[in-house]
């Protein structure tokens, strides 16, 4: 610490040279120890350098062929990809067209269904009118003849007497008689 120190100190005193020159002591300036160093630093640098060099460039010139190699698997997914998406476009695009025809056709089966349901329904209503009319035409006529029956048979009461009354009831009995045996 103290040679530190001293080094310091000393820089202050140090006597002005009057002139530039060359120190020819070979001792003191030591150029034999600098060219031996830089003889063998050249000598085993070169080669050394060289390896670091060559090592160098050929990390350099295996990341550039990877790189080339991952640019064109990039670029083979990319088209694979573009090409997928246009396949899945063109999918799609039918599928929309198929639904678009899809609905249409079921719209059409909704309309013609709801066509032959209403259809079937005014038949019912018209089967159900006509029901109703002949019901309605039997309940009359029933009405009619009951009442020409016994408009009938008031003045048959009236105008007949109990011995004519009697032959046509006994008449009527066989008649109705021989009617029951021909539908056993």
């Amino acid at each position: 610490m103290k040679n530190l120190t001293d080094s310091f100190v000393y820089l202050g005193h140090w006597p002005s040279a009057g002139s530039f020159g060359f120190n020819t002591d070979i001792l003191a300036t030591n150029p034999i120890n600098l060219s031996v160093v830089f003889g063998v630093l050249i000598f085993f640098g070169k080669g050394v350098l060289n390896d670091l060099l060559d090592n160098r460039k050929q990390r350099i010139l295996n990341t550039i062929r990877n790189s080339e190699e991952l640019r064109e698997g990039a670029i083979q997914q990319l088209e694979n990809a573009r090409a997928r998406l246009r396949k899945v476009e063109t999918e799609a695009d039918q599928f929309r067209v198929n639904g678009y025809s899809e609905i249409e056709q079921e719209k059409l089966n909704l309309i013609n269904s709801t066509y032959r349901t209403l259809k079937q329904l005014e038949n019912y209503k018209n089967e159900t009118i006509l029901f109703e009319q002949q019901r309605t035409i039997n309940q009359v006529r029933e009405r009619v003849f009951q009442q020409a029956l016994q408009g009938a048979i008031g003045t048959l009461n009236s105008c007949l007497s109990n011995e004519l009354h009697l032959r046509t009831i006994n008449a009527n009995i066989g008649i109705f008689g021989t009617m029951n045996e021909i539908t056993d």
